[in-house]
């Protein structure tokens, strides 16, 4: 590793972020499950095709235009089992508080979170609670893991892409990440921008039912769409070529980026999602996506062109083109 010390980078879900698993984490912990780093471990057990992850939340602040950090969590471990092909069967939820934290904004936040597992349909079934000395944490800190089924007989992974594949997307960008910045109250903002934070299982549901010959889902969180389409081109080895003036950007969101002069590429979504599929299967499938809420505005974004040299190429709305490397971290650290 070339840092001797953690930085805030390094949870961003960029460079940094590859670098410390790939030199600290997968090679102490290797094993053929932990391996293609995907957004879950798929396996079997008893007959059956089951599908496992973990995520943590430390969003700041912890309520925030469109959701809160109760919401977000199930949102984030549905996703990430969604994204595997999963049904999502039950959740764990982990609570690391700080002394003197407020009781009447836990049971506020423990409230959302249990409307947001029955609206996904899911169960948190077991749990646990620790706190802190004051100071040691900031404020809360969340962890959920979830398991769920896989019914779907295609294997869907950054290995199934193939060479002419399609890439959709289910909505506009950058949402969740402009309601974040819009929160923060040193920043002194005033938009409309709303969090896209959602549970993404019914789409993926309609999606799968659409087509047998889905090759790979990934919900576009931490670095946002271009860090995901970054990183599937350099595991899959695949150029992926995509249209800047194919992605859907609300103006709102537009808006905060010149502020700050950010790309809205690179901004954290929780409800978005973009997945490879043939060719042929292509018009079926965004038909699907356009038929349910988190997908009426789902769209085409782009190919994946050959094996000839991966790398995530954008065609730019001025006629020209520029490759998109993974970001070296978070835009906005804290953002989940």
């Amino acid at each position: 590793m070339p840092y001797d010390r953690i930085l805030l980078e390094h949870g961003g879900g960029g460079l940094l972020s590859n670098e410390l698993i790939a030199g600290t984490f997968l090679p102490l912990l290797k094993n053929p499950l932990l391996e293609p780093l995907e957004d879950g471990a798929v396996f079997e057990a008893g007959g059956a095709k089951l599908c496992f992850t973990t995520d943590s939340f430390v969003v700041q602040p912890r309520f925030f235009p469109g959701g809160d950090i109760g919401s977000l969590a199930v949102h984030g471990t549905v996703n990430d089992l969604a994204m595997c092909g999963g049904t999502p069967l039950a959740l764990s939820a982990g609570f690391i508080l700080e002394e003197g934290f407020s009781m009447a904004e836990l049971e506020r936040i423990v409230r959302s979170l249990a409307e947001a597992a029955k609206k996904a349909g899911v169960a948190v079934v077991t749990g646990d609670t620790k706190v802190v000395p004051h100071g040691a944490a900031d404020g809360l800190f969340i962890n959920t893991s979830g398991i769920g089924i896989v019914r779907y007989g295609s294997a869907l992974s950054v290995r199934s892409i193939r060479p002419g594949d399609a890439v959709l997307l289910s909505g506009p960008i950058g949402e969740h990440g402009a309601a974040i910045l819009s929160a923060r109250s040193e920043l002194g903002l005033v938009s409309e921008v709303l969090s896209d934070s959602a549970p993404l299982n019914g789409l993926v549901e309609r999606i799968l039912a659409a087509s047998p010959n889905i090759h790979c889902m990934r919900d576009a969180t931490r670095g946002g769409l271009g860090a995901i389409l970054a990183e599937i081109a350099g595991q899959s080895g695949m150029r992926i070529t995509v249209r800047e003036a194919s992605i859907p950007i609300r103006e709102e969101v537009r808006g905060i980026c010149e502020i700050f002069g950010f790309d809205p590429l690179f901004l954290a979504n929780e409800g978005r999602m973009a997945l490879f599929c043939p060719e042929e299967d292509a018009e079926k499938v965004l038909a699907a996506m356009q038929g349910h809420d988190l997908g009426r505005e789902a769209c085409r974004i782009g190919t994946v062109a050959s094996h000839q040299r991966g790398g995530l190429v954008l065609e730019t709305v001025i006629g020209g083109s520029r490759e998109i490397d993974l970001p070296t971290g978070e835009l906005v650290p804290r953002i989940c």
